[in-house]
């Protein structure tokens, strides 16, 4: 649908662009409209400036141009003032029945010194790049760098719900930028009903009246930028109504990073650990974590209309993130015919964002690691799964065993006896620094390959915080019967006698490969643990030192079994009794 008066422009992908130029050059003084009648300047027009005592300037992407030699005179403001609408609280106007925008300029007395012409395009067909996640149904927030095309694309959203889907769509239209100025709104919005916003302080509740008084099936909201905005968005989202807005930021993690609306994404919390958990973790006492569900599930960061990379995710994203694992988006352009491309933008850095930039948290030894695990929870359980461009996070596993008793401090131990060097080439490193470890295969010769996954992988490399916790990459390989290298630390050092023990070497000591003696132990009160299950009877565990009781009840409770420790040091042990059979635990 096209309005009357308005010109259109053929695009690729059946891109139809509408921007009533016309109207707005009716608007302007002659002497500055004049040389914008021209065709070639016409195109990609974006705003016309004009401040009192200066040449008029009309701006294009990437250049300027000047309109006329005279200078901008309080005639020529009032010219134009004269043939808008009026200025809002917040200094804008329209054209009724078009799609631009007029800011003004004032002095300190409130004379209007200064104007803003913006082109309101309508372009039909830019949101064919997320479609498909449009009429998903779910909550989507649109990103971007301003004057990128958000509102057009959250214009092009509201009427293809409203006229493709038959939903019942309200538009949220703070300063009638998606509707157009006037009481009928522009036609590029469709069959959608628009609420307009007297003040743009009052926003948020106009949000909360739309879903109260009106029964949509999904509100349109642009430029969501105060509190109490987004903690409307998210009554709204918690009503089950589908939420699409916009937000000022160039990406998700902006979003974080602002405090104001970071609670779109689930709000950011500093929390402190005891020191039990933080070396369980193996992070620093203080992190942050995701406070709660975000409002919306997949953000979307635009390029360009034709270029978009988007976290399907936002949980999962941001998650990721706080622990310092990359979030590396989908990103999808239009090919040529409109065919929509993934692209595997190997250069992104994706949200490898580490908690240095966030202020705590991250894992020790150096730069977060940059893996991409996911999991998902499936009755109950975590299950690893393995799916193109998606965002990932990681969570470690619950139980936490002891440091081992090393005979000679630093020395790193391996779970598998080595295979030949000559078969040992692919390393998968779990949480090692990538860079680091090249330098100590430079330093002591070693031929490796470091692979992405396990399962392309000869042995296996990681530091004892992570298999003590035993995350899925490190069980898969345990399940491979790879050889498994653990490292106190990620220092040059413990890394280069880890490389030596792979290639066959012996270090220093003349010692070959030891085993982690938890191992052990993990695997011998899991047997008991079994044993109760399947006979009801308790079982008693060899005596132990405090620490390993310790884990020991841990495991035992993570089977909703009870457990006591008895006897007196160092004969003191740990007895696993069925369910309902004994008393809470005694270390």
């Amino acid at each position: 649908m096209t309005h009357p008066s308005s010109s259109s422009t053929p695009l690729p992908s059946e891109q139809i662009v509408t921007d009533d130029l016309d109207l707005l050059l009716d608007a302007l003084p002659p002497h500055i409209s004049g040389p914008l009648r021209d065709a070639e300047r016409r195109t990609d027009l974006l705003e016309v400036v004009m401040d009192l005592g200066r040449l008029p300037e009309a701006r294009y992407p990437g250049r300027e141009i000047i309109l006329s030699r005279e200078e901008v005179t309080e005639a020529d403001l009032q010219w134009v003032i004269a043939r808008i609408g009026d200025f809002g609280d917040d200094n804008r106007a329209g054209i009724e029945r078009t799609l631009h925008r007029i800011s003004c300029i004032r002095n300190r007395r409130g004379k209007v010194i200064g104007l803003t012409c913006r082109v309101g395009r309508a372009v039909y067909g830019t949101i064919r790049v997320i479609e498909d996640l449009v009429l998903s149904g779910k909550n989507i927030l649109l990103l971007g760098r301003p004057g990128v095309g958000k509102t057009t694309m959250l214009r092009e959203v509201a009427r293809v719900l409203a006229d493709d889907a038959n939903k019942r769509v309200i538009i949220v239209d703070t300063s009638n930028e998606i509707g157009g100025d006037g009481d009928v709104p522009h036609p590029a919005i469709g069959g959608s009903r628009r609420m307009q916003v007297a003040t743009p302080s009052m926003q948020h509740a106009v949000m909360i009246e739309a879903v109260e008084n009106h029964m949509p099936e999904v509100i349109v909201i642009d430029e969501i930028g105060t509190e109490l905005e987004a903690q409307a968005a998210r009554t709204i989202a918690e009503r089950g109504v589908q939420l699409v807005g916009t937000a000022h930021g160039t990406s998700l993690e902006n979003l974080m990073l602002n405090p104001t609306l970071a609670d779109l994404i689930g709000g950011i919390q500093s929390v402190t650990l005891g020191d039990e958990e933080a070396r369980r973790r193996g992070t620093q006492k203080s992190i942050l974590e995701r406070k709660a569900p975000p409002t919306f599930d997949i953000v979307v960061e635009i390029e360009s209309w034709r270029r978009v990379s988007i976290h399907k995710n936002v949980a999962e994203t941001v998650d990721a993130i706080l622990r310092g694992y990359r979030a590396k988006p989908e990103t999808r352009q239009l090919g040529p015919g409109g065919r929509i491309e993934i692209v595997d933008d190997a250069d992104r850095e994706g949200g490898e964002f580490g908690m240095g930039a966030l202020g705590a948290g991250g894992a020790r030894g150096g730069r977060p690691p940059t893996w991409e695990i996911g999991h998902r929870r499936n009755g109950g359980h975590i299950r690893e799964y393995r799916e193109p461009r998606e965002p990932r996070a990681y969570e470690p596993a619950e139980p936490a065993g002891p440091e081992p008793e090393d005979e000679e401090e630093g020395t790193p131990f391996v779970t598998a006896a080595p295979r030949a060097a000559s078969r040992i080439t692919r390393l998968f490193p779990f949480g090692i620094p990538r860079g680091r470890l090249e330098q100590a295969a430079r330093s002591v010769g070693a031929n490796i390959e470091l692979v992405d996954d396990p399962a392309d992988a000869d042995a296996v490399i990681t530091l004892r915080n992570y298999y003590r916790n035993k995350p899925p990459a490190l069980r898969e390989a345990e399940d491979r019967n790879l050889p498994l290298y653990v490292v106190k630390s990620s220092g040059v050092y413990q890394l280069e006698q880890a490389l030596l023990q792979l290639r066959g070497d012996r270090g220093s000591a003349g010692r070959g490969p030891r085993r982690d003696p938890m191992v052990d132990i993990f695997r011998e009160t899991e047997e008991a643990i079994a044993k109760v299950l399947e006979e009801g009877r308790p079982v008693e565990l060899p005596p132990a030192n405090s620490y390993v009781r310790r884990v020991q009840h841990q495991l035992a409770n993570r089977y909703n079994l009870e457990s006591r420790s008895s006897g007196k040091e160092p004969m003191r042990r740990v007895k696993i009794l069925p369910l309902g059979t004994g008393t809470p635990f005694e270390r």
